[in-house]
């Protein structure tokens, strides 16, 4: 009786195991008739569309992994291991400095009372707030390449870059150091959004525009507004003399010394055309008259005009202006692609 009990119970479980075998070939087999079904044919015979994904699937992998070469990560400032607070000031302090000489050298005008390029809430630190010195030192040095590019480009005036806020302080920051958007991250990448405004013409605009294209890391244009710069008052004249009022001219040393020199230098010609004949002078020392040439005539001096403030200019010679061009305030929103690590 025990020898049947455990036969009828070996024989219930493996009969359990069938029907759960057979349910889950009829799943298969259901599965099969809906590939069959789809369009396109998973393949027959010679076709397999289902190898073919799969070698794709590979050679997108395999192009992913050769324009990574395209999306360098930016170097950090400074890149080191471990970063201090001692050791972001100083490369903050050196590299804003950096800066400067280069927009100086390049002629692109910065902001007025020492340009901090964004890091105004961090320029007077020594101590940073815990946890920000990593992704601080990656936007400075994500910043030194943006401001170089348009350094490059040698646009008129680099009026102010905006990042995010990754640190504690930047709470305490101006207002016009930040964008508000936040960095985006997707299955491949991480965007992180910056704000430049500065002002230029449109041939500036394109080299800023070529160099983000030929730069070795990913910069992405988001939006581009552009709008006529306002209107800048002229510097009030330093030089005594040199602006005239609208009634009377006040007098000028160089442009008298000009005026005298060439006064001087007119008399010269004429005492010579006089005294060697070739200008038909009423004094005649001896001199023989040239020949079988035109008598040039007497050189006479005439005086240099100066245009009075607000008038309108008289000469309306010349070539037709083809192209005058305003100057540009152009705000350009942009997004640093910066690759996933590969899994």
């Amino acid at each position: 009786m025990i020898l049947m009990g455990l036969a009828g119970w070996f024989l219930y479980s493996k009969w359990s195991l069938n029907n759960e075998v057979l349910a889950s070939l009829n799943s298969d087999y259901d599965e099969l008739k809906r590939l069959n079904g789809q369009n396109p044919h998973p393949g027959s015979g010679s076709v397999n569309n289902i190898k073919l994904a799969q070698e794709q699937r590979e050679q997108l992998r395999e192009f992913i992994k050769k324009t990574r070469a395209y999306f360098e990560p930016i170097p950090r400032i400074p890149d080191l291991p471990k970063i201090t607070d001692r050791d972001f000031s100083a490369a903050l302090s050196h590299t804003i400095e950096q800066l400067g000489n280069e927009a100086t050298n390049a002629s692109v005008a910065l902001p007025p009372d020492h340009y901090n390029f964004s890091f105004t809430a961090q320029k007077s630190k020594i101590s940073f707030a815990a946890g920000s010195l990593d992704r601080l030192a990656i936007q400075l040095g994500e910043i030194k390449v943006l401001s170089e590019i348009f350094f490059d480009a040698k646009v008129n005036a680099l009026d102010n870059i905006r990042r995010e806020r990754v640190s504690q302080d930047d709470s305490f920051g101006l207002q016009t150091d930040y964008v508000s958007e936040r960095s985006e991250t997707n299955a491949l990448a991480v965007l992180t959004p910056y704000t430049v405004t500065f002002r230029s013409f449109s041939s500036e605009l394109a080299a800023v525009l070529a160099g983000m294209a030929s730069s070795h890391y990913s910069l992405l244009a988001k939006t581009i507004n552009v709008e006529l710069a306002p209107a800048v008052a002229a510097p009030e004249p330093t030089t005594p003399g040199y602006i005239a009022s609208p009634m009377m001219v006040q007098p000028n040393p160089m442009r008298e010394e000009m005026v005298s020199r060439q006064q001087q230098e007119a008399s010269a010609a004429a005492a010579f055309a006089s005294r060697y004949g070739v200008g038909g002078g009423a004094q005649n020392l001896g001199g023989i008259a040239a020949r079988g040439r035109p008598v040039p005539s007497q050189p006479t001096y005439v005086a240099p005009t100066v245009s009075q403030p607000g008038g309108a200019s008289s000469n309306k010679g010349g070539l037709p202006t083809v192209l005058d061009e305003k100057l540009l305030k152009i705000t350009l929103e942009l997004y640093i692609v910066k690759p996933l690590p590969s899994k």
